[in-house]
């Protein structure tokens, strides 16, 4: 699949790697929306601006990847090799 059906896949719920990443464990996911609270926030400077803003703060959502280090990278940006390739698939079982 092309870039722009991966991104239709992942606005899904799908994941989604590209065929180059085979055998390396990674893929992609939306982190959809979410609201964070005010007493969820560690950070004395996110609390306030919480507090302030009714007791909560409007998280984007964003493009997630699992890496090949098995690590989660948050807020995944595609190259123009990435948004270029046609090899882009569903990943439906990773072995780690």
């Amino acid at each position: 699949m092309n870039f722009g059906q991966a991104i239709e896949a992942l606005k899904m719920g799908k994941k989604v790697a590209r065929k180059g990443w085979n055998g390396k464990g990674m893929f992609l996911w939306l982190k959809p929306a979410a609201t964070i609270k005010a007493e969820w926030c560690k950070d004395p400077m996110l609390r306030a601006i919480a507090e302030k803003n009714g007791g909560e703060i409007p998280a984007l959502g964003t493009i997630c990847m699992f890496t090949a280090q098995k690590e989660i990278l948050s807020g995944w940006l595609a190259s123009q090799t990435d948004m270029l390739s046609e090899d882009w698939e569903e990943v439906t079982c990773i072995m780690i």
